[in-house]
């Protein structure tokens, strides 16, 4: 029988690979970053393999190390979900929710008092995360990823098509009339999607004729749009995340153009579950509310 690596050196390389930060997982698991470090050391060195790239800016993940990830996420959760069986805590009125930071910030809590009104016996225990790489509760009895449809083991319901465009403050705005003016903004965008300021500005009609500026970057829209909403630039963004913002008058669309998105996000559930009843509650309301807002779910995959 293979002798399997400690438990706490496949915590260290999980978590490192969720923020690829060895500061961040230290953080996560009340440890200092040099213990991280070393035990990724120490895990590495038992596989005889590495599994991070390190870099100035950051980690990678080696192809190794993707490849693992997987495996130690599905681990963590059969064990996750053998103790909520244990200790009683699939409760039929709970509602066990792994939801996209930006869509819960933006989309969900806005709209949330109508579902807590029509189903005031549910309970929520929300779990936020940025992109679906990140390990899923396996209790988890729904979950709202962005990305390309591709969950091993869990079936996707698109929630529907949505398109890229800028958006930054009323304020701001009033200075940008074209797209050069546009260029001259401090400009932000998200790492790791597949669409870009490139993106945008290669696909415009309008072409920007002078240089194109360096570009700040973050982990999510969430604070992207923070950063919009105070002023210091314009923002990448698409409907499902800055809808409501705009409605409010918090930002604006300083152009029209909009480029159609490579990805979308996606209700998802693992295979062989049936959802209890909470979750059957959230996943209608949460379908009839998509259907209301524009985009309908679409497809499965």
């Amino acid at each position: 029988m293979t002798r399997l690596p400690p438990l706490n050196w496949l915590r260290a390389f999980e978590a490192s690979a969720r923020s690829l930060s060895f500061t961040a997982a230290a953080a996560e698991l009340s440890m200092t970053q040099s213990a991280v470090s070393q035990q990724i050391k120490s895990l590495e060195t038992a596989l005889g393999r590495p599994l991070f790239v390190r870099r100035v800016r950051g980690l990678e993940l080696t192809e190794e190390g993707r490849a693992y990830l997987p495996t130690v996420q599905a681990a963590f959760a059969m064990l996750e979900e053998g103790t909520s069986v244990l200790t009683g805590r699939n409760d039929p009125h709970v509602l066990e929710l792994h939801v996209n930071l930006s869509f819960a910030v933006f989309w969900l809590t806005p709209r949330l008092g109508s579902f807590m009104r029509e189903f005031p016996w549910v309970r929520l225990n929300v779990v936020t995360s940025i992109w679906p790489e990140e390990k899923q509760s396996a209790a988890a009895a729904v979950g709202i990823v962005f990305g390309q449809s591709k969950w091993e083991g869990r079936v996707g319901l698109k929630l529907g098509s949505d398109t890229i465009f800028p958006v930054c403050a009323p304020a701001l705005a009033k200075r940008i009339q074209s797209v050069d003016d546009l260029m001259r903004e401090r400009l932000f965008d998200l790492s790791g999607t597949l669409q870009s300021w490139d993106s945008w500005l290669d696909a415009n009609p309008a072409q920007a004729k002078g240089a194109r500026p360096a570009v700040d970057r973050v982990s999510t829209w969430t604070l992207s749009l923070a950063w919009a909403q105070q002023g210091l630039g314009v923002a990448l963004a698409h409907e499902t995340v800055a809808g409501h913002l705009i409605q409010t008058g918090q930002l604006v669309r300083p152009c029209e153009f909009s480029l159609p998105m490579k990805e979308a996000y996606y209700l998802i559930a693992p295979e062989g579950t049936h959802a209890n009843p909470a979750a059957q509650a959230f996943k209608g309301w949460l379908l009839r509310e998509m259907k209301e807002a524009g985009p309908t779910a679409e497809s499965r995959h």
